[in-house]
């Protein structure tokens, strides 16, 4: 074929060039240089390029990009957004808040003193701060402004690349040994949530003779025994056997309260026993309904099925559970028994090993139906004009509930990793192939009229939050410099520049923090790029 006759295909086969788009974006973000690449926002500027030369895709696909796109990191992302603002990580959601309000402010005073269009300025914002949600509450809010894309296209670059030079440069120019204080901060800080399993021998003579299963112990929080040693060989427990003197038994529990625990049942033993054998411990998913909303007391797993069952594992989380702890549907629960119960109780909770990679489609399909409508629900308050969540709030939303609470009614926001990543990224190329191909027709005039004023722009949004963030994490919040460096890659939603500081570091303390400020930041710049678009007068 010639040049001519795929010219030809392409302007009459809409399908073929998304998907073209799509390869060559991808193609385009995975080329490496110095560790830094662009990923999946490579799809934008191909689809830049294409809308330039012409062409255009079938329509409705940005829309079902973003739908998608915005659900699924609210899946992913509600575990974590509501616990990091309660928990301790509430000292990281308060930096991720300042770094995204700053660079809102940032964007608005450039936009304001410089007279950018409100488009080209969100686009901007959502550029700097790398966050492709805010680009796409933008591009919803923005109908019809083809400036967002080309925006957030002109600032992106930098944004990735300013950050991960700040997270590099930084500790270098302040002279801090990022290995030296991840081995203080391990020394300082026990790992005070890690699930252990240590051998115990009973000497409380309060205990003797009373059965182990009705003695409390489970009542300790996440706490519980899973095996006696007996027959010179560590047994799983049984509902009929009783505490004795200088009695061996395995507890698992969370590292800070175990202590508890085995101060209770006598001291901690050093005998030199095998703890594990792998066919008495099977993980089973939870997928019978009447299973789950029981309490570990209701359920009675010992008493009634002969297995104790020592984690949990929720929404990537594991746990230990305790007496008053619920079983939801698609729970991980770790058992311990022999074979014959266990296999048994593998059909009392319903496992399948198909289930466990299987993704309820009803629900899916049933979530994304409620987040649609909730985003086209008017909000008013007194004295102003209603307005809506739209296609990129309402499903973020919802998507976030179900995320935070695992389910509501017989919707589940259980979407397992893998699927849950595939269906992010569809979403995202989708979306990302739509608006760079609808900002490519004005390209050409919007960067020879803004164009080095707009980058000027984008490095200030980028620069002005990091050197705001520093001072304050360190001075205020009293974060030392691994936490600071995390949560800033967090509140940046920079990925990229995370690499760089793992990279350095084999701590982990970066990585946590990052966990903690990102879903706050991923939500507050959605809030901040709708407020934009309201303060600069484009809604």
């Amino acid at each position: 074929m010639n040049l001519e006759a795929i010219n030809q295909l392409f302007q009459n086969q809409p399908m073929v060039v998304l998907f073209a788009i799509i390869a060559a974006g991808l193609l385009f973000g995975n080329i490496t240089i110095k560790g830094i690449n662009l990923g999946s926002s490579g799809v934008l500027f191909t689809a830049l390029l294409a809308g330039h030369l012409g062409y255009s895709i079938p329509g409705g696909v940005g829309t079902l990009g973003l739908v998608l796109f915005v659900y699924c990191v609210g899946i992913g992302a509600g575990g974590r957004f509501f616990a990091s603002v309660a928990r301790e990580g509430a000292t990281l959601a308060k930096l991720a808040l300042v770094i995204v309000v700053s660079g809102g402010l940032v964007t608005w005073a450039g936009a304001k003193l410089f007279h950018v269009p409100t488009d080209l300025a969100v686009g901007i914002f959502a550029g700097a701060l790398t966050s492709t949600p805010a680009l796409a509450a933008a591009t919803e809010g923005l109908q019809g402004g083809s400036g967002v894309s080309i925006g957030y296209g002109i600032a992106y670059p930098f944004g990735v690349i300013g950050v991960v030079l700040f997270v590099q440069l930084l500790p270098r120019i302040l002279k801090h040994d990022l290995d030296k204080i991840a081995a203080e901060h391990e020394g300082n800080q026990a790992k005070e949530d890690s699930v252990q399993n240590i051998l115990v021998e009973v000497t409380n003579q309060n205990l003797f003779g009373k059965k182990i299963a009705d003695s409390g112990v489970a009542n300790l929080n996440a706490c519980q025994v899973s095996r006696v040693y007996k027959n010179n060989q560590l047994m799983p427990l049984s509902y009929d056997d009783c505490f004795s003197e200088g009695q061996i038994l395995m507890l698992v529990g969370r590292s800070k309260e175990i202590n508890i625990a085995i101060d209770y049942l006598g001291h901690k033993s050093h005998r030199n026993i095998l703890k594990d054998v792998e066919n008495e411990r099977q993980q089973v998913l939870v997928t019978d309904r009447k299973i789950a909303g029981k309490t570990l007391r209701e359920l009675a797993p010992l008493k009634t099925y002969g297995v104790v069952l020592t984690r949990i594992t929720r929404l990537g989380l594991t746990f230990v559970p305790n007496a008053s702890t619920v079983i939801e549907s698609n729970d991980y629960l770790t058992a311990v028994g022999r074979s014959e119960d266990l296999n048994e109780f593998r059909k009392i909770v319903g496992h399948r090993s198909s289930a466990i990679d299987a993704t309820d489609l009803l629900s899916l399909s049933a979530g994304m139906t409620l987040g649609i409508i909730a985003g086209l629900i008017p909000i008013g308050l007194p004295g102003s004009t209603p307005i809506t969540l739209g296609l990129a709030g309402g499903p973020l939303f919802v998507s976030l509930i179900l995320g935070h609470f695992g389910r509501v009614g017989r919707i589940y926001g259980h979407i397992p990793r893998p699927t849950r990543l595939l269906l992010q990224e569809l979403g995202l190329v989708f979306f990302l192939a739509n608006a760079g191909v609808k900002g490519g027709g004005s390209l050409a005039e919007t960067v020879a009229a803004y164009g080095p004023m707009l980058f000027g722009l984008g490095m200030l949004v980028t620069i002005v939050p990091l050197l705001i963030a520093w001072p304050i994490a360190r001075k205020l919040f009293k974060l030392d410099p691994l936490q600071c460096l995390g949560g800033i890659c967090g509140g940046m939603t920079s990925t990229p520049a995370l690499g760089a500081i793992t990279a350095k570091t084999d701590s982990q303390v970066p990585v946590v923090s990052y966990v903690s400020a990102y879903p706050v930041a991923l939500i507050v710049m959605i809030v901040i790029a709708k407020i934009l678009i309201g303060a600069l007068g484009g809604a």
